[in-house]
């Protein structure tokens, strides 16, 4: 039997002491890694079950009951038919349905072509350009509404369909950067070999950038519907009258001066929800392999 040196020993406690210690820093590393994943989960979980319990609740429940209480019918779908109705939900996803049409077609054509531009043509103060467009991204947007909104109002487009369509066209610097980053992936030579078959500019792009770009125009599709879907703010200002009133401000119709009648609009947002809740889970590769394949551009 061999007898260990004191200094063997000590090197052997001291390597079992290292062992440990590093077997136990990656279970330190897991267990934060799972908390925090709970934690985000109940952050954006918890509030939709709140919601979704309040739907399903009378006035009496919701004014009597804590938020996470449970409803004594769970098949009270009341309060979606009196959002539906009364909150005129139909023709809300109508109007929500026209502006998501022509502010993404408008959105797709004017950020392609935009960054076909910037990628493919030099021309005078092209650095100033980007310059500009990086600050328009970096300025508050409410700084500039009051301007905005005596330029709309010029026009005469105040209260119709068409004044949300051309600030969503408009303002949307965010997709030029994602069409760009696609562009500077596609190669020149493309180009040179269709403008030696006779092809001009507009060809070019319209055969040959705009099908290499269906990543990019499936990220800009699917982010730009989700916020122009979910925006409040400008429906709400450029468009007052009920009979043009998107499924967000639709929702407000149902805050009286005498309180809100939560568990109507408790319905409505769920019936907001779903749609974009099925699209986003149908759609989800696409929105990350987008952003990843641009990023590698």
């Amino acid at each position: 039997m061999t007898t260990l040196t004191p200094d063997r020993r000590a090197r052997t406690a001291v390597r079992r002491q290292r062992t440990g210690a590093a077997a136990r820093r990656p279970r330190l590393g897991t267990a934060l890694t799972y908390l925090s994943l709970v934690v985000a989960s109940l952050v954006v979980l918890v509030p939709l079950a709140v919601v979704f319990l309040t739907s399903l609740k009378t006035s009496r429940e919701v004014a009597d009951g804590g938020a996470l209480s449970l409803p004594s019918n769970w098949f009270n779908f009341a309060n979606y038919v009196t959002a539906f109705h009364d909150g005129k939900m139909l023709t809300a996803f109508g109007n929500t349905a026209f502006i998501l049409l022509f502010s993404i077609t408008g959105t797709v054509l004017i950020g392609s072509m935009t960054a076909y531009a910037i990628d493919r043509f030099d021309f005078r103060l092209k650095k100033t350009v980007m310059a500009l467009f990086l600050i328009a991204t970096l300025v508050p947007s409410v700084t500039t509404q009051v301007a905005t909104f005596q330029v709309v109002n010029s026009f005469g487009l105040v209260d119709t369909r068409w004044a949300p369509i051309l600030l969503y066209m408009g303002t949307d610097i965010v997709s030029i950067y994602i069409f760009l980053q696609f562009i500077r992936g596609i190669p020149t030579s493309l180009d040179e070999a269709a403008r030696l078959d006779g092809a001009n500019t507009f060809t070019i792009y319209r055969k040959i950038i705009l099908p290499l770009l269906k990543p990019a125009i499936a990220t800009v599709v699917i982010v730009k519907g989700i916020t122009t879907y979910n925006d409040f703010y400008i429906p709400f200002l450029y468009m007052p009258s009920e009979d043009k009133g998107t499924i967000s401000t639709a929702l407000f119709r149902f805050k009286g001066p005498f309180g809100a009648h939560w568990e109507n609009i408790s319905a409505g947002a769920i019936l907001v929800i779903v749609p974009t809740l099925l699209v986003f889970l149908f759609l989800q590769r696409y929105i990350y392999n987008g952003f990843a394949q641009g990023a590698t551009k």
